[in-house]
């Protein structure tokens, strides 16, 4: 069944606070095989320019993905997620995530549509420190297969 192209422009609340941890960054940074010392060492972060230690960019991963789930638990939307296949993921940063961050984010559906059978679902989230200061978006596209 094709998605209704009434979803586009859905947003859900703002997700609960996240607050970025120096532990968290670190461990990331270990399991992605990112090397800097920024993500790690505060001195070497703040030698760098830094307040502190900043995340990896794929690090707002930890954050949109599970607020991106709001869309697959939303019974309107009607995804078959066992037929589902990840087909896109962009990140646009306005600014590093650092330690103590305080963070929100926001998911909207920008696009749904049908190709061959197959339909593609379009989400931003958009993560926000809780004062409201932009720091990165995601873009996903979520791809269920058709049946056939």
């Amino acid at each position: 069944m094709a998605l209704d192209q009434e979803l586009v422009g859905r947003s859900y609340p703002p997700s609960a606070v996240y607050e970025v941890g120096r532990g968290k960054i670190a461990e990331f940074a270990a399991a992605i095989g990112a090397a800097d010392p920024v993500h790690r060492d505060a001195d070497a972060a703040r030698a760098a320019g830094y307040a502190d230690v900043i995340a990896p960019p794929t690090f707002a991963i930890v954050l949109t993905l599970e607020a991106a789930n709001v869309v697959l638990d939303d019974p309107q939307v009607s995804l078959d997620y066992s037929r589902v296949v990840h087909g896109e993921q962009r990140f646009t940063h306005h600014r590093p995530i650092r330690a103590g961050d305080r963070l929100v984010a926001t998911t909207t559906i920008e696009a749904v549509r049908s190709v061959a059978g197959n339909d593609m679902l379009t989400t931003r989230v958009d993560v926000a420190t809780e004062d409201g200061e932009d720091v990165c978006s995601a873009t996903s596209m979520l791809v269920a297969r058709g049946a056939a």
